[in-house]
């Protein structure tokens, strides 16, 4: 007799994933299934899902590491199962991030004796770095204005318009009113001077950027940091500068030296870098670090001993991977001042290859900055026929993540395209990305024709608004919605004739 199953009741585990029962229909998306499924249907299901995302390397919005050497990697998936916060279990891993902490100090000239240790903390990217600096502000401010016998229910910080949204964030979240410096058209970062006027009693620090994110450009500290020291000594106040350096505060010390914006300025209290940006590490690592002791105070810092030793900690989280920590002090040690030198040199280089093939093609006003942040913002100079986001959205087609974004108030009516170069990209790439540019905008250019010429002939008739001065007709003007009325037919028609020729190829082998 021959003994035999069906299909359904056979192992599946002598299934191809493919042929299994678990790959022909949806999973649940809003409540967890009822019954288990095999480990490698989970994983094919969630990996082909994934497929669908943008390619991490052509990520040309973001300012986040997407590569890191083959050995870093392995550090990271041994330590991936460290929770940071049990330091008295994992007391190496501390002592790493001890290091980083003051490596980076160092590193922003803070004035400390030879075997003191820096005041810093590892943190989840720079936002949390930034709440907790803003928090260290607060509270010194709110002391001292106790001590004055002073109402200290209305802080304020200045900083430009240009600000990244985290601090906003810590502005509403913390109940302090954010003093916003306007942009202008030319001038895309805070104006020290317009800074320090906006400064009253009830500041608590002012925040300089240090590589803006809308066109990587340096914010001037010095200048800010010696127009508020007089201002304090007219005022008797002693308002502190905070430093954003999440994106440029790997990046100046190593190509630009000779800038002056970190601790060697007596009023920078705190500084604030990501760890996964320029200072090439997977999201999300960030630090914080402050001048000295005094700028911290002690009443933010917590001490817990349940999980065993006494433990002083100041993060808004509690648990956190460790393997960031580790990666970084991998980076730190493996490339150390010359590799860092080496690959912002790079970083800039490929920026400017990219720059000057840009401006070749006549098209493009750049509005970002040599020296800065290595990346490259630029707008169209003429938006006769289209703009900036259609070119972001074309360029998709070529795998190529490119942002398109309005400026912030005052300069709002200007938007911009930007790329942001990062260690993994190449002058391969930057090369081909100029070519991808000028195919889609002769893409953009003929189409603009094409729909300038059925327009020419099109039958769709559009009611005008007359325009009279004294009963004679001076002009004609089409107002907003019979304008969208009369593209929106053009278009139809050019899809539909493209529709029709379409479906008479489909038959051609």
């Amino acid at each position: 007799m021959v003994l035999s199953k069906t299909s359904s009741e056979s192992d599946v585990s002598v299934h191809s994933t493919f042929a299994s029962r678990y790959v022909r229909t949806s999973l649940p998306r809003f409540k967890m299934p009822e019954e288990s499924i095999p480990k490698e249907a989970a994983y094919q299901i969630i990996n082909d899902e994934l497929m669908l995302d943008g390619n991490p390397r052509l990520n040309l919005a973001s300012f986040v590491t997407t590569w890191m050497e083959p050995e870093c990697d392995k550090l990271i998936m041994a330590s991936i199962n460290k929770n940071y916060v049990d330091m008295d279990e994992y007391p190496v891993t501390t002592e790493l991030q001890n290091r980083c902490v003051n490596m980076i100090a160092h590193l922003f000239n803070a004035p400390l004796e030879e075997n003191e240790a820096a005041v810093g903390v590892g943190t989840v990217g720079s936002s949390e770095a930034i709440m907790l600096a803003g928090l260290a502000f607060k509270r010194k401010w709110q002391n001292k204005r106790k001590q004055e016998g002073k109402p200290f229910d209305k802080p304020n910080i200045v900083t430009g318009a240009n600000v990244q949204v985290c601090w906003e964030k810590f502005a509403r979240y913390f109940e302090v009113e954010l003093k916003e410096v306007k942009l202008n058209e030319g001038y895309y970062v805070m104006d020290p001077k317009k800074a320090v006027d906006l400064v009253d009693e009830n500041t608590i620090c002012v925040a300089a950027i240090l590589g803006s994110t809308l066109n990587g450009e340096f914010e001037d500290v010095k200048t800010l940091n010696d127009l508020l020291v007089e201002k304090n000594k007219e005022t008797g106040w002693d308002t502190p500068i905070h430093v954003d350096a999440a994106s440029g505060g790997f990046i100046a010390p190593f190509i630009y030296p000779e800038l002056v914006w970190d601790f060697r300025l007596p009023l920078v209290k705190s500084i604030n870098v990501s760890g996964h940006k320029y200072g090439l590490v997977y999201a999300g690592i960030g630090w914080a670090v402050w001048r000295s002791k005094e700028d911290l105070p002690e009443e933010l810092i917590f001490h817990i001993n349940y999980l065993g030793a006494d433990q002083p900690t100041f993060t808004l989280n509690f648990s956190k991977g460790s393997s960031q920590v580790i990666a970084q002090y991998y980076q730190l040690i493996r490339l150390g001042y010359e590799g860092y030198k080496n690959v912002m040199e790079n970083c800039r280089d490929n920026m400017i290859v990219l720059k000057e093939g840009l401006e070749k093609m006549g098209r493009f006003n750049i509005v970002s900055k040599d020296d800065g942040v290595p990346l490259v913002a630029f707008t169209l100079k003429d938006h006769t026929n289209f703009d900036e986001f259609q070119i972001s959205d074309l360029l998709r087609r070529f795998g190529w993540i490119v942002p398109a974004y309005s400026m912030p108030p005052d300069a709002q009516h200007i938007t911009v395209l930007r790329v942001v170069i990062r260690e993994d990209f190449s002058r391969t790439l930057a090369e081909r990305l100029v070519a991808d540019v000028e195919k889609v905008l002769h893409e953009l250019d003929t189409l603009a024709a094409r729909i300038r010429l059925i327009s020419s002939t099109s039958n769709v008739t559009i009611s005008e608004e007359v325009v009279k001065n004294n009963g004679q007709v001076v002009a004609t003007k089409k107002s907003a919605l019979e304008t969208q009325r009369e593209i929106t037919a053009v278009w139809k028609k050019f899809v539909l004739e493209r529709k029709k020729l379409n479906d008479k190829m489909n038959g051609v082998c």
